[in-house]
């Protein structure tokens, strides 16, 4: 039975405790996609994390789909992002850089040429994206030719080899919550009819093509990936994802990543039956039920002793707990995330929340 603060082993990093950091968007980078010096504050602050995975990186300029989200595609983004794993490694932690193309999930507001989003299939995703000036609607995205779907797997593994440039200890892929990669698995945003649609093998190939060349630049043991079989964030739909996600898990331990991080949308059963298929370490952010939000302290510890997880990530609490694990061990209390200030914003809701020798002392 593992527990919350057992170490584990990720790739070649031994990490003191099973307890990781989620990783979570704050809208707080440059309009060029830089992080700052509140970054370096914000992510060394929870250094205590057994591992910390980043907020979102755009891997490329039209992967962008929100305003002040941090890129890993030029040499100025890299040098920002370098401050801040320095920061995490001198309080001791660890720290994986997301990659993030968001696909349909984006808009020519992002682009400084106008272009539209790009996806699997010319399918619209109903959604917004929220601008200075208010909600617009997200545009009818333009379908990727083959050979966009290279230059897009080329992008990404150019954003590794800048993720490890950075001083990251890794990357997390994100094939999940309805950005591209998710877009290419889901029943209503690829209807292709080439070699990348129609069949499951078929709908697993980008993500299988992206994970194997960003592990032939950086190593299998600095790369993992992050999947929401039966999620509908952003409109997707997924009919029957256990048979689909089965098989994905099948050909992605094949190349022997460092781990699988699972957003638990769907059923506990789902979830038991893409444990059963992964043979590596294998990563959850649990939600037991679609109300459970934040993901709790019990339920991180229940899916560890149970066995349905080798390691769990939380999100908002450690959002609102810089010392989460302190706060844990101590059993409380914790303070309540704010949700007005989760996106963008100054250092208020950022790097404010208080650990408990502070508000001790206080």
């Amino acid at each position: 039975m593992s527990t919350l603060f057992e170490p584990i082993t990720i790739g070649k990093l031994e990490l003191p405790s099973r307890l990781f950091m989620a990783p979570m968007t704050r809208n707080r980078a440059t309009l060029d996609g830089r992080v700052t010096e509140l970054t370096a504050e914000y992510y060394a602050q929870r250094a205590s994390a057994g591992l910390i995975i980043s907020e979102s990186n755009q891997p490329s300029v039209i992967g962008q789909g929100y305003f002040l989200t941090p890129g890993l595609h030029a040499a100025e983004q890299v040098e920002a992002w370098r401050a801040v794993t320095d920061a995490v490694h001198n309080a001791g932690g660890r720290i994986f850089a997301q990659l993030t193309h968001t696909g349909r999930i984006g808009h020519p507001a992002l682009y400084p040429d106008g272009a539209l989003p790009v996806a699997p299939s010319a399918v619209a995703s109903g959604e917004q994206l929220f601008t200075p000036d208010g909600m617009i609607d997200h545009p009818t995205p333009r379908e990727l030719t083959v050979e966009d779907i290279k230059t897009t797997v080329a992008d990404f593994v150019s954003a590794a080899r800048n993720a490890i440039d950075a001083g990251f200890d890794g990357v997390e892929l994100h094939g999940a919550n309805g950005y591209l990669l998710h877009q290419f698995l889901a029943d209503n945003t690829n209807l292709r009819t080439d070699e990348y649609g129609g069949s499951v093998e078929n709908k697993i190939r980008v993500v299988l093509e992206v994970a194997s060349a960003v592990i032939n630049a950086i190593g299998a043991d600095r790369t993992g990936i992050r999947l929401s079989p039966a999620n509908p964030f952003n409109n997707i739909v997924e009919a029957d994802p256990a048979p689909l996600y089965t098989e994905l898990l099948s050909k992605l331990a094949e190349l022997n990543l460092a781990y699988v991080h699972i957003i638990e949308g769907g059923s506990r059963e789902l979830t038991k039956t893409l444990r059963a298929a992964w043979p590596g370490t294998f990563i959850l952010n649990p939600h037991p039920t679609p109300e459970a939000f934040p993901a709790t302290v019990e339920a991180a510890t229940e899916a560890l002793e149970s066995g349905v997880a080798d390691a769990v990530t939380l999100g908002a609490l450690w959002l609102a707990n810089p010392d989460l694990d302190a706060r844990i061990k101590a059993g409380g209390p914790y303070n309540t995330p704010d949700q007005a200030t989760f996106y963008g914003g100054d250092h208020t809701g950022y790097t404010d929340y208080p650990t408990l020798d502070k508000v001790a002392s206080a």
